[in-house]
């Protein structure tokens, strides 16, 4: 579902019932198991890099995208900056752009409002993280916090004087490359979910994807035996 974006009621024959499916689709997502199997993949992922399976070091970013109309109103926003109407994701990630931390909120939410709370969980889950590099929408008071707080230190890294094209600048490319990869899945092009945790596991499920697909390249095939 997340790579072709079907609906639910669309799933092939050879899968149990949609109800079925959305179940343990549902309970995965809300008793965290969906996330274990996510981290356990990054370290995989981290380790086959020649990388430290627990990252010290990583980016923060945000992007808008359209809701669908089966996404409420009260969950939904509009983004004055982006055109957008709908919801937006709020991600960190490592040096290599593999998933840290994802959080959704309306579209109309600022940058630095939700990124206390992001970073909060981002460091309880990863204490080894020390550094983030964030573009210029987190300027303000969140370094200082992050620095006192957390005992993370938040580099910005700011456009370029007179830029106005789009133009790939260190270290935030890592993060702009992770939302290209999640928006290749047609389940997270738009947002869909009724739920706001429903379209963060959606991202969840993409960026597995992204990591099964990078480890099946590392995994040499068995070599058949003759008896």
């Amino acid at each position: 579902m997340a790579c072709t974006g079907c609906p639910w009621r669309a799933l092939p024959r050879e899968f149990p019932p949609p109800g079925t499916v959305y179940w343990w689709f549902a309970r995965w997502r809300d008793d965290h198991t969906l996330m274990r199997l996510h981290d356990r993949l990054r370290e995989q992922c981290r380790t086959a890099a020649g990388r430290h399976a627990h990252p010290s070091a990583g980016a923060i970013d945000s992007q808008s995208v359209r809701a669908a109309d089966t996404v409420p109103r009260h969950s939904r926003g509009f983004d004055v900056a982006k055109k957008v109407n709908g919801r937006k994701r709020h991600i960190v990630v490592d040096t290599m752009g593999l998933l840290l931390a994802v959080m959704i909120t309306g579209a109309h939410v600022n940058d630095r409002t939700i990124a206390r709370d992001l970073l909060w969980r981002t460091r309880l889950f990863h204490p080894r993280l020390r550094l983030l590099w964030a573009d210029g929408g987190y300027i303000g008071t969140l370094s200082t916090w992050a620095r006192h707080a957390l005992d993370l230190t938040v580099h910005l890294v700011h456009k370029l004087p007179g830029q106005h094209t789009f133009v790939v600048l260190p270290r935030r490319w890592v993060v702009e490359r992770t939302f290209a990869w999640i928006s290749k899945k047609r389940r997270c092009v738009r947002d869909y979910e009724h739920l706001p945790t429903s379209h963060a596991a959606f991202v969840t499920w993409a960026m597995i994807h992204v990591m099964v697909t990078r480890l099946a390249r590392h995994t040499k095939p068995a070599q058949a035996t003759h008896t």
